[in-house]
């Protein structure tokens, strides 16, 4: 291979993860390099193709005509490439490759944080992106790996994987908060209270409440003086009795074992489904992937309701 071809592949290989993420800064990221750097090589092989490939902008990056054509034969060529070079890795049983999940923040936190360093150590040469996204995500069009969501919001042609058990929401409040209003008998009483509102990110709405007891159901508008898009800043405001805070019970059974939060309405709060890996059933699992889904994946004898 001439020096000329070796450098007009490193150009093209390059190119394609520019062109995939529309941005010299996140795709400078992929790749271990600067952006400055990459734009030059993206120049350089514009002028040795003597073809404008790419669309530039103050705020982003996009393909030309010409630049899309090429994107459409480079595609499937890198992917075959990519799929040798893992395939290779399971002949050695030494998975590698690069692995993107997109999460939400609690699935993040619940699923994937806690075996970060058992994973880490046990596949050194396997690269993992998590990206924090709050909405459902087009795992194929965005060209992750795999998502983590709640079972209940997942489509019915994915293949799903439990990461969890079942889980239980949690009216929590700290003790002061408490010694100042009493507890809420019922769900209805919660207009009562100062509650700490959550906007989803993704839609931009307030979350209602959602309780069950006897088949019964009811979704609660509460009002109260805080409003976050962020669970971690609930909890704070809840420890410093700011308000009752609505979570996941595995986010502050820590906390309420050690007496700094206390529950109410327990009794309205039944199990739901958990947190689920997905990807796509057409989609052949890389080694890399397959690695990650055995780390996280719960147990048939941990799936207990509680």
């Amino acid at each position: 291979m001439s020096t000329m071809d070796r450098e007009n592949w490193g150009s093209l290989a390059a190119f394609t993860v520019v062109a995939e993420e529309r941005s010299f800064t996140r795709a400078a990221a992929r790749l271990g390099v600067s952006a400055s750097a990459l734009s030059h090589t993206m120049r350089r092989l514009e002028d040795r193709l003597r073809i404008q490939l790419l669309a530039r902008s103050t705020r982003n990056v996009s393909t030309t005509e010409a630049g899309e054509r090429l994107l459409g034969r480079l595609r499937p060529a890198m992917e075959e490439i990519a799929q040798a070079v893992e395939e290779l890795g399971r002949l050695l049983d030494r998975p590698s490759g690069h692995v993107r999940i997109t999460a939400s923040r609690t699935a993040a936190r619940m699923v994937i944080a806690p075996v970060l360093p058992s994973f880490a150590q046990r596949y050194p040469e396997i690269v993992l992106e998590v990206l924090i996204e709050s909405g459902l995500s087009n795992i194929v069009a965005q060209r992750f790996d795999a998502g983590i969501r709640l079972g209940e919001s997942l489509d019915k042609d994915v293949v799903a994987v439990p990461v969890t058990g079942p889980l239980r929401m949690a009216v929590v409040g700290s003790p002061r908060y408490f010694a100042a209003h009493p507890a809420p008998a019922n769900p209805h009483e919660l207009r009562l209270h100062r509650c700490i509102g959550f906007r989803m990110p993704s839609a931009g709405t307030l979350y209602k409440w959602q309780f069950e007891k006897s088949r019964r159901k009811l979704e609660v508008g509460v009002e109260g003086p805080l409003v976050f898009d962020d669970q971690g800043m609930i909890i704070d405001a809840a420890l410093q009795g700011m308000g009752l805070a609505y979570l996941i019970e595995d986010q502050v059974t820590p906390l309420i074992c050690a007496g700094a939060l206390e529950r109410a309405l327990e009794d309205w709060c039944p199990p739901f489904p958990g947190f689920y890996l997905y990807y796509p059933g057409r989609r052949q699992v890389s080694p890399a992937l397959a690695a990650f889904i055995e780390t996280v994946r719960v147990p048939v004898n941990a799936r207990k309701a509680r």
